[in-house]
C-alpha cells in the first residue's frame, strides 16, 4: 500500500486545516460510512504526530500523512491516493489497485 497526495490536496490542507511543516495527518477508518472498497466503513482524517504505530507513510513539504497498522485491512490491494475536488472544495480520496 502507498499513499500518495496531490499539490492541491496538500495546500486545501494548509489552507482548510492550518498545517505547517512538522505537522502529521492519520488517514483512518470510521464506522457507518461509504466508501468504495469497504461497505459500511468510510475514511477520515486526524491530526496526529504520534507516528510511533505507522506502517505507512509520506511525507510532502514537511508534513507526514501516514496510515497505522490497524486501518490497514481497509486498503486490502489498494493504494490511496488524497486529491482535491474543487466544486466540494474538500479533499477526496481514491483508491486504485497495484
Amino acid at each position: 500500500m502507498k499513499i500518495e497526495v496531490s499539490e492541491k490536496a496538500l495546500q486545501w490542507f494548509k489552507d482548510e486545516v492550518g498545517l505547517e511543516q512538522g505537522d502529521s495527518v492519520r488517514f483512518f477508518t470510521q464506522i457507518y460510512g461509504s466508501s468504495p472498497i469497504q461497505e459500511g466503513y468510510a475514511l477520515a482524517f486526524t491530526i496526529e504526530n504520534d507516528l510511533s504505530d505507522a506502517s505507512v507513510q509520506v511525507e510532502s513539504d514537511g508534513i507526514t500523512f501516514f496510515v497505522n497498522e490497524t486501518d490497514l485491512w481497509f486498503f486490502k490491494d489498494y493504494n490511496l491516493y488524497v486529491e482535491y475536488d474543487e466544486k466540494l472544495d474538500e479533499v477526496e480520496y481514491q483508491y486504485k489497485k497495484d
